[in-house]
């Protein structure tokens, strides 16, 4: 019997991704951001959530994208690696899958290699494909 694990899943660029929803805290609304000089170009900048200051990134620019005038479907996904709480900045997110963990398949070598080790698997729903973040590397903590 294989094992199944719920994931979180957002859109950007009209592309789905997924994060394991064991490390996604929390969803929230986007009510823009307070820039913070000298990080990142995809350090959107800092938020508040729930009283607490948490650093945002801007998964358009994380990803190389052009920027989009944000909407009501923006989302932020509040998301902690070890003891890091972060936020990611995404076009939408609304749902939450079960992957086969069994099912996952790593992404192929050119395209790993291209994305600069950001994805960690690729899932395959139905007709749907959902790449699946490595969250680690994502934030930076390579």
């Amino acid at each position: 019997m294989s094992a199944n694990a719920l994931h979180v899943v957002f859109k950007v660029a009209g592309v789905e991704y997924a994060l394991p929803a064991d490390d996604v805290i929390q969803m929230e609304s986007f009510n823009g951001a307070t820039a913070v000089p000298g990080t990142r170009p995809y350090v959107a900048g800092v938020v508040q959530i729930r009283g607490k200051v948490v650093a945002l990134i801007d998964l358009r620019t994380r990803f190389g994208l052009p920027p989009i005038e944000r909407s009501l479907e923006s989302r932020v996904l509040v998301a902690r690696f070890q003891d890091r709480t972060v936020g990611l900045l995404v076009d939408s997110a609304r749902e939450v899958v079960k992957l086969d963990l069994a099912a996952l398949q790593p992404p192929p070598e050119m395209i790993a290699h291209e994305a600069n080790g950001l994805l960690k698997a690729i899932a395959q729903v139905g007709p749907r494909m959902l790449l699946v973040l490595d969250f680690s590397k994502v934030i930076g903590e390579e």
